[in-house]
Order: structure tokens, then C-alpha cells, then sequence
């Protein structure tokens, strides 16, 4: 999985780890999962560009690096996709934020958009798209899609679970965008849920199951 970054920071999979416990109470999940978010932020971002500019520290003035360009922005995926983002927030507290609105039909998995606002200028920005299942990963390739055809060339996919048939499916669409996870797990369920995952990451990051 050439194109497929698995995160295997000791830190990272204890987190994770926490998270799969079906006990693991939601005030806890929420928290592992900004962690988590914030863990997988550092690997995703190590390839940002830099610029040298000049210093003035206490003693003397120096030559030091900064980000170049335009901040990056996050585009989360929600409702879930907003767990991820208040983690990758604590770590790029300056990026831009858009949104894509997006829920699998029940009966057939599919993707439907119900909302969509992102920064005007995604096309000269570099994005990181966040949601915490990567399971059918139909989802992810129509927020993708969505984006590229407002001219985004720039794209990262970040979750913290992958099943082999969603990444199989991502790259289909989207050969270009690599994927940072945690983890990939075994398969999907009938349900196409992750197998052996950690549930719906949704209901239990806000507690409505």
C-alpha cells in the first residue's frame, strides 16, 4: 500500500487501543480521538514547506524557518469528521476549516451531500481532509471529488481506522491523495461497518447510541 501511511507511534496505538473498548465511556472516547488527531497531524504535516527568515532572539539575530505559503486548511467531514478536527486545530491553530456535509444512505452505502463550505481559495491551499472511518470509503471519495472540482490539487485523507476495501476504493478514485491512518483493520461487515474497528465513530464520539 504504497500511498497508505499506517501511524504506528506507541502513543498513537495505545490510544487507539483505549478507543476499541466498547466501555471506553464518551467523555474519554472524545478525548483519545483529539489525541489521536493530533498525533496523526505531526506525520501528516512532516513534508510542509519552509522559508528562512530572520531573527532577532535575546542574544542575536539568526537566520530560522517558517511555514512558506498559504496556511493549509482542513476540511472535515461531517458529523464525525469534527472529532479529528478540534485535535489537528490544537496543532495548526491558524489553518483555514471547511466543511463537507455527507451521510451513507442506509440501504445502499452511498454517498449523499447535504452541505458544503470551504475557504474560496482551496485550489492554492494545501488540504487535510479528516474522518475517523475509512470503511466503504465512498464517503471520502465523494468529499474528495467534491473538492478537486473546486480546484483542490493539494490533498491528504487522515482517519483513524481504514478496512482494506475502503482503501481499495479510495485509491480507485483518488490515486493521487495519500491516506494517514492508525490502523488498518481486518474487513467490512455486512453493515459495512470495520471489522474489528471501534464502532460508530460518530454515535460515540457524541454519545447518541
Amino acid at each position: 500500500m504504497p500511498s497508505v501511511t499506517i501511524v504506528d507511534h506507541p502513543l498513537v496505538q495505545h490510544k487507539l487501543t483505549l478507543m476499541r473498548r466498547k466501555e471506553t465511556p464518551t467523555a474519554e472516547f472524545r478525548r483519545l480521538v483529539r489525541e489521536v488527531a493530533m498525533l496523526l497531524g505531526y506525520e501528516i504535516t512532516r513534508d510542509l514547506p519552509l522559508a528562512t527568515v530572520s531573527v532577532e532572539t535575546p542574544l542575536m539575530e539568526t537566520e530560522a524557518r517558517v511555514l512558506a505559503g498559504k496556511k493549509l486548511c482542513i476540511v472535515t467531514i461531517l458529523r464525525a469528521g469534527n472529532g479529528l478536527l478540534d485535535g489537528m486545530l490544537d496543532l495548526l491553530p491558524s489553518a483555514r476549516v471547511g466543511h463537507v456535509g455527507i451521510y451513507r444512505d442506509p440501504a445502499t452505502l452511498e454517498a449523499v451531500e447535504y452541505y458544503y463550505k470551504v475557504p474560496q481559495d482551496i485550489a492554492e491551499r494545501p488540504l487535510i481532509v479528516v474522518d475517523p472511518m475509512l470503511a466503504t470509503g465512498n464517503s471520502a471519495v465523494a468529499a474528495i471529488a467534491r473538492l478537486k472540482r473546486d480546484g483542490a490539487t493539494d490533498l491528504r485523507f487522515a482517519c483513524l481506522l481504514a478496512a482494506p476495501e475502503g482503501i481499495a476504493h479510495f485509491h480507485e478514485a483518488h490515486p493521487d491523495v495519500p491516506i494517514f491512518t492508525a490502523a488498518v483493520d481486518r474487513s467490512l461487515d455486512d453493515h459495512g461497518y470495520i471489522l474489528p474497528g471501534l464502532g460508530d465513530a460518530g454515535d460515540r464520539i457524541y454519545g447518541t447510541r
